[in-house]
């Protein structure tokens, strides 16, 4: 999937785009200033889904075969706002931090098999 990125993209735009890609999957955006690994998940304020990012224009492109540390780190360059996955187990979104070295495919298809069980 290819994705052409301008100031007018919001984040909304983002997460709409991927989770159609990888619907056990979800994207969360940060201001840059605050830690995306604080120890408690409600420590870091997350962006209005149609807030407009600040963004340097240009296009991703993203694959399944992904790792998921890459991506959070291009997300992060290219929208200046830091990123991070959380995969749906269930009912909840588990950060894919432990398992950052996991293809995005890998991750998504791990969702899909924790939640198609419950």
């Amino acid at each position: 999937m290819f994705l052409q990125i301008s100031s007018a993209f919001s984040t909304g735009d983002m997460q709409l785009a991927f989770s159609q890609m990888f619907p056990f999957l979800r994207i969360e955006f940060s201001d840059p200033g605050r830690s995306l690994h604080s120890p408690m998940p409600n420590e870091v304020d997350y962006l209005n889904s149609g807030e407009r990012m600040a963004v340097t224009d240009g296009v991703i492109e993203i694959k399944g075969d992904t790792k998921v540390k890459d991506l959070e780190l291009t997300l992060s360059n290219l929208f200046l706002q830091s990123a991070r996955i959380f995969r749906r187990s269930g009912n909840i979104w588990l950060e894919t931090s432990m398992t950052d070295n996991w293809t995005l495919e890998q991750q998504n298809e791990h969702g899909r098999e924790i939640s198609t069980q419950q």
